[in-house]
């Protein structure tokens, strides 16, 4: 088999699909996200929205009826589609966004259509180049920035496809984070202090939990920019 495919039995735990059924599956084309945060375009489509019976039809909505992801239109049934992209269906007017649950499963979070072109992103790293400072994106995306107030963990409100900046979330105390790795992933809480490479929030439910900085996607001041829940 190609390496167009995966083997069912073999794909990431985080994929709430069965492993029973058909023996391969599409592999998702490579990209920013890893394939524990991420699937196909076209496993979306067909199991997990139960919009398309194969990729026959997958193909004909892609091409004909049109899927835009983050507001781009996508064509490739193999497109990653990864942690708080965003899914716009106009045919069947829904719009959906990924995230990853308690259970570190993929689910699809229904938005409204204007949400679909807002994104929260964490910025991985900073550069420069030739003088100008660019902010690298988790997922990929990097931009310009004529001013240096920007750290590594802050978060950035992005309207798209323009990619314009609409909001700045620092990673300090007291903003509300969302936890995108660890044994607490998927889990809400309250930043209460940072130290060198981890930091303490306080969860839900009033308990006081210390985990890695590098897991914590910091989302709001004092609600969630965006959606990422029902």
């Amino acid at each position: 088999m190609s390496k167009a495919h995966l083997k069912r039995l073999t794909i990431p735990e985080s994929w709430p699909i069965s492993k029973k059924g058909i023996k391969f599956v599409t592999r998702p084309n490579p990209g920013p996200h890893s394939t524990k945060v991420s699937m196909p375009l076209n496993l979306i489509l067909k199991e997990m929205l139960n919009y398309a019976k194969n990729n026959r039809e997958v193909k004909t909505i892609l091409f004909n009826k049109g899927v835009f992801v983050d507001g781009k239109r996508i064509n490739d049934y193999r497109h990653a589609v990864g942690l708080l992209d965003s899914i716009e269906i106009p045919e069947i007017k829904k719009c959906f966004r990924v995230i990853i649950d308690k259970k570190e499963k993929i689910k699809l979070v229904e938005i409204e259509k204007k949400e679909a072109i807002i994104k929260l992103c964490k910025i991985n790293n900073k550069t420069k180049v030739k003088g100008k400072t660019q902010l690298n994106l988790y997922d990929g995306r990097n931009i310009f920035v004529d001013n240096d107030d920007y750290k590594t963990g802050d978060s950035l409100v992005l309207e798209l496809p323009k990619q314009e900046i609409k909001g700045h979330i620092r990673l300090d105390k007291n903003k509300l984070v969302y936890l995108i790795g660890g044994k607490h992933t998927g889990e809400f809480g309250t930043i209460m202090g940072i130290s060198s490479n981890k930091i303490t929030y306080k969860r839900e439910d009033g308990e006081t939990i210390e985990t890695l900085k590098k897991y914590a996607f910091v989302i709001g001041e004092d609600k969630p920019a965006i959606k990422i829940r029902q």
